[in-house]
C-alpha cells in the first residue's frame, strides 16, 4: 500500500466520538484555496470473490498502471467567503457538492494540524492530517462495515495545486466512445444484468453515467486514453470507479469498484435502441389486494397510516427511500423542489425510511439530519433495514421492491395509479422525460373528481 495511515491516526479514529474525532488545541488558519486532487486507496483493498463468494477471474486483475494504479481519484475546490470562512466543493462532472461541515485544529496527541470533514446526510466523515499542500487520512464510512466486520476504513490523500482527474496525458484517443452504449454489469458471475451507458467525450474528456432498471450512477468524470477510459464519482458516500479497454472491434470490456467491498466486470456495445424494462412494470400491487396502506412512526413516535385524515380524499405520494441511497437523494431533492414550485397543489408526500443503521436512535437521527438538509416540508417514517426482501415483508401487498427508492403515486380514492421503481436522476437523458411525465400526472389525478 502506498499511502501507510499512521498508528496514532488510527487510535484518534477509535477512542473519539464523531462529534469529537479529534482532540483541538489552537486551530490553525485553514487550508489553501483553489483546487486539490483528492485519491482514495483501492487497489489492496479491493475484494476478491463476487457477490456470490466465487473467485474472480484473473482477467479482473488488469492492470492500468499509467493511469489509475488502484486508486480513485476525485478534484474538489477550497473556497474562502472571507478570510477565515471556508468551504469545500467535490466536482463531479458539472456536479458540484458544497460541504461546510468542516473543523480545523492540532492534535494534541500528535501535535499535527489536523482536519474532519463530515458528511453528515451519508453518515461518513474524512479525517486527516494537513502539512502545507497536503492532506493525508481516511474516509471513514460510519454506517457500513465491511464481510469481515471491519470498519469501512479508506486511505485517503489530497494534494493542492491539482486539477487533473486522472491524468495529465495526452494519449490521442482510438474512438469517440459517445452515445448509448448496451452494457452487461457480473459478467464473471451467474447473474448479469444490463444496463444502459451514456458516454459524452470531448477530445480525452469523458462525462456520464450509467442507468440500471434501480437507478443511475450519477455523474461520472474522467478520460479517455488511447484504447483505455477512466470514469470516477465521490459524493461522500458512494465512491465508483470504472476502467475499461475499448476492443478492434469497438466493444469495451472493462472493471468496475464500488468503494473496497465490491468489484466485478462490465462488457459494452453500442446500441441506440436498447432500452431497460420500463420502471413502472417492476413493483404492482398482488392480486388480492385492493389497497396498499402501512403502519409506522415517524421520528416523534406518532403512528402514521394512510388512514389518517391527513391524506383523506388527496392525492399521496409515498416514497420508498434510505437516507444512504444516492438515487434518493436525487429523488428527495425533486420532489422538495417540486412541493416548493407548485405549492397550490392539494397533493400529499410521506416518505418510509429503510435505513443502514440498526440502532434505533441512530436510524432517527440520521432521518433527522437528512430531513433538516434537505429542507423536506414532508414527514419521513422508520420503516425498516435496508435489507429489499425485508422491506418487501413490511408492505406485503406489493409483489417485490426492487429498488430505494420506490415511488407508489395513489389517487384521491387511495387507488395505486403508479409505481416508480428506482430514479434516473439530472446525470441521465431519461431525467428530463420523467420530470414533463410526472407533472402531467399529478395534475391530471388532483383534477379528478
Amino acid at each position: 500500500m502506498k499511502t501507510t495511515v499512521t498508528s496514532s491516526l488510527i487510535l484518534i479514529l477509535l477512542s473519539f466520538s464523531i462529534s469529537a474525532c479529534f482532540r483541538f488545541e489552537n486551530t490553525f488558519t485553514g487550508l489553501a484555496p483553489g483546487p486539490w486532487r483528492a485519491t482514495l486507496e483501492l487497489e489492496e483493498q479491493f475484494v476478491t470473490h463476487n457477490p456470490k463468494g466465487k473467485p474472480l477471474p484473473e482477467k479482473l486483475n488488469w492492470q492500468f498502471e499509467e493511469v489509475t494504479k488502484g486508486e480513485l481519484p476525485f478534484v474538489f475546490e477550497v473556497i474562502y467567503t472571507d478570510d477565515s470562512t471556508f468551504h469545500i466543493e467535490i466536482i463531479n462532472g458539472p456536479e458540484r457538492i458544497k460541504v461546510e461541515d468542516i473543523s480545523l485544529g492540532r492534535d494534541s496527541r500528535s501535535a499535527r494540524d489536523t482536519i474532519y470533514i463530515n458528511f453528515p446526510i451519508f453518515d461518513s466523515h474524512i479525517s486527516a492530517y494537513v502539512e502545507e499542500n497536503l492532506i493525508e487520512g481516511e474516509w471513514v464510512l460510519r454506517n457500513r462495515e465491511l464481510e469481515t466486520g471491519a470498519p469501512y476504513v479508506v486511505p485517503f490523500m489530497a494534494r493542492h495545486g491539482q486539477n487533473h482527474r486522472f491524468t495529465t496525458l495526452k494519449k490521442d484517443p482510438i474512438a469517440d466512445v459517445s452515445g448509448k452504449w448496451e452494457v452487461d454489469f457480473e459478467v464473471d458471475t451467474d447473474h448479469p444484468f444490463k444496463a444502459i451507458a451514456e458516454f459524452e467525450q470531448e477530445g480525452n474528456y469523458l462525462t456520464g453515467t450509467f442507468l440500471t432498471e434501480t437507478g443511475d450512477y450519477r455523474y461520472l468524470e474522467g478520460t479517455v486514453q488511447a484504447n483505455k477510459l477512466y470514469l470516477s464519482c465521490f459524493d461522500g458516500s458512494h465512491a465508483y470507479l470504472f476502467e475499461g479497454k475499448i476492443q478492434e472491434d469497438g466493444t469495451i470490456i472493462g472493471s468496475y469498484a464500488a468503494g473496497i467491498h465490491y468489484q466485478t466486470l462490465w462488457t459494452a456495445k453500442k446500441n441506440p435502441d436498447f432500452e431497460l424494462s420500463h420502471p413502472d412494470s417492476l413493483t404492482y400491487l398482488k392480486p388480492g389486494y385492493d389497497k396498499f396502506n402501512f403502519s409506522f412512526e415517524d421520528t416523534e413516535g406518532n403512528l402514521v397510516t394512510l388512514d389518517d385524515t391527513k391524506f383523506k380524499d388527496k392525492v399521496t405520494l409515498v416514497q420508498l427511500m434510505g437516507t444512504w441511497c444516492p438515487n434518493c437523494r436525487d429523488e428527495t431533492t425533486f420532489l422538495v423542489d417540486y412541493l416548493k414550485n407548485n405549492p397550490e397543489l392539494d397533493l400529499e408526500i410521506v416518505a418510509l425510511a429503510f435505513e443502514r443503521q440498526r440502532q434505533k436512535e441512530k436510524a432517527i437521527r440520521a432521518i433527522n439530519i437528512y430531513k433538516e438538509k434537505f429542507g423536506m416540508n414532508y414527514p419521513i417514517l422508520l420503516a425498516g433495514n435496508e435489507d429489499k426482501n425485508d422491506a418487501a415483508s413490511l408492505l406485503p401487498m406489493l409483489n417485490t421492491i426492487v429498488a430505494f427508492p420506490t415511488m407508489i403515486i395513489l389517487d384521491k380514492k387511495g387507488k395505486i395509479r403508479r409505481i416508480h421503481t428506482g430514479f434516473s436522476g439530472p446525470a441521465t437523458s431519461a431525467y428530463t422525460d420523467f420530470t414533463q411525465e410526472f407533472d402531467r400526472l399529478i395534475n391530471e389525478l388532483i383534477a379528478e373528481p
